[in-house]
């Protein structure tokens, strides 16, 4: 692909094909430094980062269900901008507490932004003690303290409509599923397919691993109840299946052996000693 720069760029109307909040975000920076207006139409709620941070530095955004538009040509104004922690690094976390007995942790400033909150709903609709404190705001971006709590889960129907609210969290909600008690059933996550890699098929061969029942199908799958086993797994590289399948070792019955987990450091860099000061001893 050539990119040849130095033209004038002109609004446009774009419908999205998949619901993506990267590209959602690449055509409103475009709109910027563009003529005219610019309106991006998505088939699903997605992230809006970017339009809240534009908001906060003085951007003018129209928005309806669905349907953001920009005039071009504004003048961003400075702003100190304070980012909150991270949501989907948190979920690791709060799982490895739900799964342990008489856990109970509180994880400080974390952006409970209602685009991204789609895991909490999950565990809470699975039966996940999990409470926010002390709700702010950063900017134009919600933030609170998360307390979670020792819980036993159980198996459900996950709704599709909070697919696009929790499409980073999935690895980590298998393994949520895993252990609770009946069968959870996941649809409508056919994106995993291509990410860092085929998440529901690394996520549901990891499992197997370790003694689960995963059965697969084309945009979802069925994750069985049980007792996770110790055994060695494979990562593919993608950082947040590596970290989903450490969390399973935390209460399996053997060690746990997760191959290929560099991309960690540069996702979650003080993952392994997070965990430890969860008193799980990870190597």
């Amino acid at each position: 692909m050539l990119v040849q720069g130095g033209r004038q760029l002109k609004g446009i109307d774009y419908t999205l094909p998949v619901a993506s909040a990267q590209v959602k975000s690449a055509i409103l920076l475009a709109g910027l430094y563009a003529d005219g207006i610019t309106t991006v139409k998505e088939p699903a709620i997605t992230r809006d980062h970017t339009e809240r941070m534009l908001l906060t530095m003085g951007v003018e955004i129209d928005k309806a269900e669905r349907r953001i538009s920009m005039r071009g040509a504004q003048t961003l104004a400075a702003r100190d901008i304070k980012v909150p922690a991270d949501l989907s690094s948190a979920s690791f976390v709060m799982l490895a507490a739900i799964l342990s007995s008489a856990a109970e942790i509180l994880i400080e400033g974390v952006g409970v932004n209602p685009t991204r909150t789609g895991v909490l709903d999950i565990l809470q609709s699975m039966g996940a003690d999990i409470s926010l404190e002390n709700k702010q705001l950063y900017g134009e971006e919600p933030v609170a303290d998360i307390r979670v709590r020792s819980s036993t889960l159980q198996g459900c129907a996950i709704d599709p409509d909070l697919v696009s609210l929790a499409i980073d969290e999935f690895p980590v909600l298998f393994v949520a599923a895993a252990r609770a008690k009946g069968k959870t059933v996941f649809s409508g996550i056919g994106e995993l397919r291509v990410k860092e890699s085929d998440r529901i098929a690394t996520m549901a061969t990891g499992l197997r691993n370790l003694g689960i029942r995963v059965d697969e199908s084309d945009d979802g799958a069925v994750v069985h109840w049980g007792d996770f086993q110790g055994g060695e797994v494979e990562s593919h590289g993608d950082h947040r299946v590596a970290m989903s399948l450490a969390v399973a070792g935390c209460v399996a019955a053997g060690p746990v052996t997760v191959n290929d987990v560099a991309a960690v450091d540069t996702s979650f860099p003080g993952f392994k000693d997070c965990l430890g000061k969860l008193g799980i001893d990870v190597q």
